[in-house]
């Protein structure tokens, strides 16, 4: 591959990474809201408080979705630049965080674990994408 394909390469992974980087803040930042009015739920927040949450949540699983389109387009790229061993994602641990909402929700504490798990999990892919376009930063 010519250095000047590699750089190309290299670029479009960097770009697919900052879109993957972006829907996963925001699906982060969805989560925090549910998340906060979780706890105002908990704390008997009433219907209001039930279906604000409620359409976080389902705000949180549609970027969530878009996240893991994110990502697997970053895989693609990634695959694209040569060399470079460390590059492989295993997507089933990015992606599992995406299908879990409103699978049997049962009580407001449960949602709220759901809510932290999934929060946990998108920092996880938060750290992994990171970790990643830094090492593509060397690249360039």
């Amino acid at each position: 591959m010519a250095i000047r394909d590699y750089g190309r390469e290299v670029n479009e992974a960097v770009l697919a990474g900052r879109e993957a980087l972006a829907r996963l803040n925001e699906a982060r930042s969805l989560l925090d809201s549910a998340g906060n009015w979780g706890i105002v739920d908990i704390l008997g927040g009433g219907l209001l408080t039930t279906m604000i949450k409620r359409s976080k949540m389902k705000d949180a699983d549609s970027v969530m979705q878009e996240a893991r389109h994110a990502l697997k387009r970053f895989q693609k790229e990634l695959m694209d630049v040569e060399n470079i061993p460390e590059f492989h994602i295993e997507m089933g641990d990015f992606l599992a965080f995406a299908d879990y909402f409103f699978d049997g929700i049962i009580a407001d504490v449960m949602v709220q674990s759901r809510i932290s798990d999934a929060k946990r999990q998108v920092d996880n892919a938060i750290r992994k994408v990171e970790y990643i376009m830094n090492q593509l930063r060397a690249c360039r």
